[in-house]
């Protein structure tokens, strides 16, 4: 029952860490200091997808979920929970690159928006 339990909240903490990763930018639109968080949070998603690796939340999933009895989830989390819904294939090496990519590029959206925001406002913080 715990095994288990713990297993769960390491999935809703995984989940919103993959979440914090690819969608953080739009926080730090609203609040630019949550940027000392997400900056950090999506280069290790960014570097997990780049060189191939598993993130640890993975592997202890499994642990808890062997130790409740379950099977364990397999390969990743990413593979086993968000690729079914986004794609209908399974986890390639090129898929998780495109995924590392689409983290960049979203969150260079966000980022660049606010820069942009920013200059726009002049150096005292006023509208130019």
């Amino acid at each position: 029952m715990i095994p288990s339990l713990l297993a769960d909240i390491v999935t809703v903490v995984h989940l919103g860490f993959v979440l914090f990763v690819g969608l953080g930018g739009a926080l730090v639109l609203r609040r630019p200091r949550v940027a000392w968080l997400h900056v950090p949070a999506f280069a290790w998603g960014a570097m997990i997808s780049f060189a191939g690796w598993v993130c640890p939340l993975t592997p202890l999933e499994n642990h808890l979920r062997r130790e409740a009895g379950e099977a364990g989830i397999g390969s990743s989390f990413v593979e086993h929970y968000l690729l079914p819904i986004l794609y209908p294939g399974a986890l390639t090496r090129e898929i998780q690159v495109m995924l590392g990519v689409g983290v960049l590029l979203v969150n260079a959206g966000f980022y660049g928006a606010l820069i942009w925001r920013r200059r726009q406002r002049g150096p005292a913080g006023e509208a130019a």
